[in-house]
């Protein structure tokens, strides 16, 4: 059972450990560890995702769980949406989101619609056994039913942003993952003109990762930058995260589209902001312009649901590209998001929008490294980092460590450094943040020069 291990968010590996016996041993363990039932399995595009879904219900269904399964592959907050909304227990969601084809994994959704805390995923990561022999013939084993799950939600997000996109030309690449024919549709409903890109299946996705980051968005930046749209957006594998281009800035830093979006929601309706430690304080100074204020939680975006709803928050993120909307869905939804922004960029322009914020609120630049760390020795690393923390960080005092994840020291003259473990990858990531790209790359130098020799 050590090859079933539950990170940052789900259960996630190669497809030589990721097997069929191990997702069924995941399986009872839900069923064991489930207060009741219905469940909603999702799947997305992968090749394998709709058979490790049908795996999973056949041992949930041995367990007298009713299952509904969507009709095709499914972006990740739509399954989250679903299981919300219905009389359901919680979802599983089969996805590797944006790692590369030889992957996939399984997210476990909690009944109103958020990423599994730990402590649910604990308990069935302790739970972990062979699954129960089931063949239906006692009259106790569940049932199986496929259902579209497309048009409720779809029919929701357009009630609750009501924009109208008339005029707005929207370039979207699905990169080839689960929000295809849903993302593209949303905007279209809306009134938008819609440029297609990479909306067809492809099981390798195109010999790229899923993942909406400048580099992998050439043809979506092309797009933009020719005036062929007037926005750009893209989704992940599953669709819960978001990447967006503009024309003057091509791929937008996602701490800068996280501030531009929140103070646009900000705009109308009153509500805090929650956002991560690794993402800007740039959000703070929107919150405060507008009378709020923002919640800082640790990497995660089941931290950032929590925080949410504890704080009643308008608006949640992180800089990787994930962010969530009060009222609609306690987890991150690259869909919904894509409307929002393009809703957004009718009323003024984002590349408007973020010149606006600088120059209200002072240049700010983030960057991150990542330090080679084997997933055994973090503990120990961060635990001797603790007695080497720096009275100051190239020339500024550190005034306050924040250990909300990892170390976050704050220096005299408003940067910050991070230090924290990965939660996907046996690597630690350094975070800083300025008001220079010059700064931020000598903070960073300091943050590796102080980790290295602790590994």
């Amino acid at each position: 059972m050590d090859e079933i291990a539950f990170g940052t968010d789900g259960w996630r590996a190669t497809l030589d450990v990721f097997t069929d016996e191990r997702v069924r041993i995941v399986g009872q363990a839900v069923a064991d560890t489930i207060d009741g039932g219905p469940l909603v399995v999702g799947y997305d595009a992968r090749p394998t995702s709709r058979g490790f879904a049908e795996s999973l219900a056949d041992v949930l269904t041995a367990n007298g769980i009713d299952c509904v399964l969507p009709e095709r592959d499914t972006p990740t907050p739509v399954v989250a949406w679903t299981a919300r909304e219905g009389e359901f227990a919680g979802a599983l969601m089969v996805t590797a989101s944006h790692n590369p084809p030889e992957y996939n994994g399984v997210k476990l959704i909690g009944e109103t619609g958020p990423p599994a805390l730990p402590e649910q995923t604990e308990t069935v990561a302790a739970n972990l056994r062979e699954p129960v022999a089931g063949d239906g013939t006692d009259g106790d084993s569940g049932a199986v039913t496929e259902r579209d799950l497309l048009e409720p939600y779809l029919d929701h997000a357009l009630e609750l942003v009501d924009a109208d996109l008339s005029g707005l030309t929207v370039a979207y690449d699905a990169m080839y993952g689960s929000g295809r024919g849903v993302t593209d549709r949303l905007l279209e409903a809306a009134g938008a003109d819609v440029v297609r890109l990479h909306c067809e299946r492809d099981e390798e996705f195109g010999g790229t990762p899923p993942e909406p980051t400048g580099p992998r968005l050439g043809e979506l930046i092309r797009a933009v930058e020719t005036g062929e749209a007037d926005i750009g957006v893209a989704n992940d594998g599953d669709a819960d995260r978001l990447g967006v281009v503009t024309p003057e800035r091509g791929y937008l830093d996602p701490n800068r589209y996280f501030a531009a979006i929140a103070d646009d929601l900000l705009d109308s309706e009153s509500g805090d902001v929650v956002r991560t430690v690794s993402t800007t304080f740039l959000l703070d100074r929107v919150a405060q312009a507008h009378g709020r204020s923002a919640h800082e939680t640790a990497v995660g975006f089941k931290w950032v649901a929590q925080a949410m709803t504890e704080h009643d928050a308008r608006v949640g993120g992180e800089e990787s590209g994930g962010f969530g909307l009060r009222g609609h869905l306690p987890n991150k939804d690259g869909v919904l998001f894509a409307l929002l922004t393009a809703a957004a960029e009718r009323e003024e322009g984002f590349d408007d929008r973020v010149d606006r914020l600088l120059a209200t609120h002072g240049e700010v630049v983030q960057d991150r490294v990542s330090v080679d760390c084997p997933d055994d020795r973090k503990d120990a690393v961060l635990a001797a980092l603790e007695d080497e923390i720096p009275d100051e960080v190239v020339g500024a005092a550190v005034e306050r460590v924040v250990t909300v994840d990892g170390f976050k020291l704050l220096l005299s003259d408003g940067s910050w450094l991070l230090v924290r473990p990965s939660g996907t990858e046996p690597k630690l990531r350094v975070y800083a943040e300025s008001s220079s790209s010059r700064r931020v790359k000598a903070i960073l130098a300091a943050g590796e020069s102080l980790v290295e020799p602790l590994v």
